[in-house]
């Protein structure tokens, strides 16, 4: 990568809507990570029309880095990571002769998701005059493995008087799984996609090069806890020859230590990370869940990576310092930077983090 190439933050919450969008910038064009936004929660104490004219703004900047982007990466199919192509707010279609990298829309993946991934494929071929029906087929016989065997750390951890509880959680979690095997099993998966306008491939497990960078994509991990219910993403190591950069989707902490482990192992210069979601403790998350985040977090800053963007989930609480405050001021002896992404627009990939 040349020293003129730079990281872009295009839109997350400390912005003012929900998003956790990223451009890296190759001397062949740009990649657009998660091109999505969504207006914050109604609990969060902001003027409803203000809400949405930042909303808008976000898709404004997406747009902006969507007309210089060749690849664009979609690591799930919630709206504050993916936009359709019939969003109100696009002025045009930012997906149009682009080469996309997509979570597979036909497994790990949950009801909710598998109908979104569905619509978005659909629209997407509309423009074009084809139907998503020409890109399915029956699915093949295979072996699902529950991802939840992976995870050793989690699995030995010793949560006290909580292990009773976690262990119904987890059993209700595997007939949940059980359950989301049958659905994809029984219905008609989608193929990768090579139209004239644009290319769909899927990105788990996959590894690409573009631009002097390598990015990998990881196998699916949970959008937050065991078995949450909110389905998988795909995380994704950016190594651009002078940085390591790696991007979490959403794991919300991370919660599970498998998950901080492996980050740490990764040894990034740059982490984006997406917090803890404070703004919901402690009714639907509680404090053996937030103390888990902390706990991760902190082993991740003790591998000293150079810069660490705290944002997304955690941002959509105002109070959300209080709740990791243990989290700053270990960075703060570590000398490590946590930053949001309203301290920070661009930064040098070259010779060091450059901030503005």
């Amino acid at each position: 990568m040349d020293s003129h190439s730079r990281f872009h933050i295009v839109w997350c919450d400390s912005l003012g809507a929900k998003s956790f969008s990223f451009a890296i910038e190759t001397h062949k064009g740009y990649i657009l990570i998660d091109p999505g936004a969504a207006a914050l929660q109604p609990s969060y104490p902001l003027d409803p029309d203000a809400k949405r004219k930042l909303r808008r703004r976000a898709v404004g900047e997406i747009e902006k880095y969507a007309r210089r982007s060749k690849i664009v990466i979609i690591t799930h199919y919630h709206y504050d990571h993916h936009i359709l192509p019939s969003d109100k707010d696009l002025s045009h279609n930012i997906y149009m002769r682009k080469k996309l990298f997509v979570k597979n829309p036909n497994i790990y993946i949950n009801k909710s998701q598998w109908k979104r991934a569905r619509l978005f494929l659909s629209e997407l071929l509309s423009i074009i005059g084809e139907n998503l029906e020409k890109y399915q087929e029956l699915p093949p016989d295979i072996e699902l493995p529950d991802p939840i065997e992976t995870l050793d750390h989690a699995l030995s951890k010793d949560f006290g008087d909580y292990n009773t509880r976690r262990k119904e959680l987890l059993e209700k979690g595997k007939e949940w799984f059980r359950r989301l095997k049958r659905l994809w099993l029984k219905n008609k998966w989608v193929r990768e996609i090579h139209a004239d306008q644009f290319e769909i491939h899927w990105a788990e497990n996959r590894t690409i090069k573009y631009g002097g960078i390598v990015i990998k994509f990881l196998e699916p991990w949970y959008h937050g806890i065991e078995y949450d219910r909110t389905g998988w993403v795909v995380p994704l190591i950016i190594d651009t020859g002078n940085k390591r950069i790696f991007y979490t989707s959403d794991v919300m902490g991370p919660i599970i230590e498998d998950y901080a482990y492996y980050i740490a192992d990764s040894k990034p210069d740059i982490l984006l990370l997406d917090g803890p979601p404070t703004y919901l403790y402690p009714y639907m998350f509680n404090k053996i869940n937030l103390n888990r985040a902390i706990e991760n977090i902190i082993y991740i800053i003790d591998q000293r990576p150079e810069l660490i963007i705290y944002d997304h989930h955690l941002l959509r609480d105002p109070n959300w310092k209080k709740y990791v405050e243990k989290v700053v001021e270990h960075a703060n002896k570590k000398k490590v930077l946590l930053r949001t992404c309203r301290d920070i627009k661009t930064c040098s990939l070259a010779n060091g983090v450059v901030l503005p």
